[in-house]
């Protein structure tokens, strides 16, 4: 069982970097339908995990840090990276052949649930309190307003590719949760040390399905896959330990629900898409799910007290 969670008052800092990884996750939506277009989905994972590995290694050679070289670490490393990255990337990138954008990820947003019920059920790391779980459904319903209710109606179409999206964000909850074995190395080292395994994992399997020598990306393409390896996943993975390591499993997995409307926003500047007439309403329920599960316990506690003494 993972570590007890950090007992350290939060702060706006912290919070800070939660709102910072979700603006670095949202942007993978849009940055892979242009990279994707012109670059298949091994090579593209491979190669902006590698583009991040080589980013994160100039960083911390300028730190003067480096990899450690025990076994230890790089089983961690290598664990940690098939279950929060490889393993349900592929998934996600497969079963997106058959199940439309909008039930995708209406389905992929419910990690904080899945979070919720394996600590709640399995784990118990951390408090997996009531208030959290009005917050998890809070923001699921606001995930479905803003995506649009009518996405749900087919949700019972291609039900085999819906249960692997399923997996995949059972995978990205248990990465969450299992996530805290790291917290003793830099966070950096941890981000470098994932994404180059990754990134080596699948090279031999991309050059042997692929052929990426034959491709011909498109410009847009390449600058896609370069911003995603630097931001979703260098700066992404980066800030995703240290929020671990902050602000604990269930919060961190409340950056899920920021991760709708920033994409949204993203998508209307770099792709041009329109945005629904029911974002508003949907963001209420975003930011009130986000505000349920990321406030402090005590904090709560202190509110409802001063409430009860009127």
């Amino acid at each position: 069982m993972p570590p007890d969670a950090p007992k350290a008052r939060r702060g706006w800092r912290d919070y800070a970097l939660l709102l910072a990884l979700a603006c670095c996750w949202s942007s993978t939506y849009p940055l892979t339908k242009i990279g994707l277009g012109t670059i298949p989905p091994i090579t593209f994972i491979s190669a902006r995990s590698l583009i991040a590995a080589a980013f994160l290694l100039v960083i911390l050679r300028a730190r003067g840090l480096s990899l450690p070289t025990d076994a230890r670490a790089w089983k961690l490393f290598a664990q940690q990276q098939t279950i929060n990255s490889t393993f349900p990337f592929l998934l996600i990138t497969w079963a997106q052949q058959y199940v439309a954008a909008a039930p995708t990820v209406v389905l992929a947003s419910t990690t904080p649930i899945f979070a919720f019920l394996i600590t709640w059920g399995i784990t118990r790391h951390e408090p997996a309190t009531l208030l959290k779980l009005i917050g998890a459904i809070l923001g699921l319903a606001g995930t479905a307003v803003i995506i649009g209710l009518d996405a749900l109606s087919a949700l019972d179409a291609n039900i085999f590719a819906e249960i692997v999206i399923l997996l995949a964000t059972i995978s990205f909850a248990c990465a969450t949760i299992f996530g805290l074995r790291l917290t003793d190395y830099d966070p950096m080292v941890v981000a470098a040390g994932s994404l180059l395994f990754g990134g080596l994992l699948l090279l031999p399997v991309s050059l042997i399905v692929d052929h990426p020598w034959t491709l011909r990306p498109t410009t847009e393409a390449l600058v896609a896959t370069v911003a995603m390896g630097i931001f979703s996943s260098a700066f992404g993975l980066m800030l995703f330990y240290m929020c671990l390591s902050r602000l604990g499993t269930l919060t961190t997995n409340a950056q899920g629900y920021l991760r709708i409307p920033i994409g949204v926003g993203l998508s209307v500047l770099l792709l041009g898409e329109s945005v629904p007439t029911n974002l508003a309403l949907g963001l209420v329920l975003v930011m009130a799910g986000v505000a349920a599960m990321t406030i402090p316990a005590d904090s709560y506690g202190k509110w409802i007290n001063r409430l009860r003494s009127r």
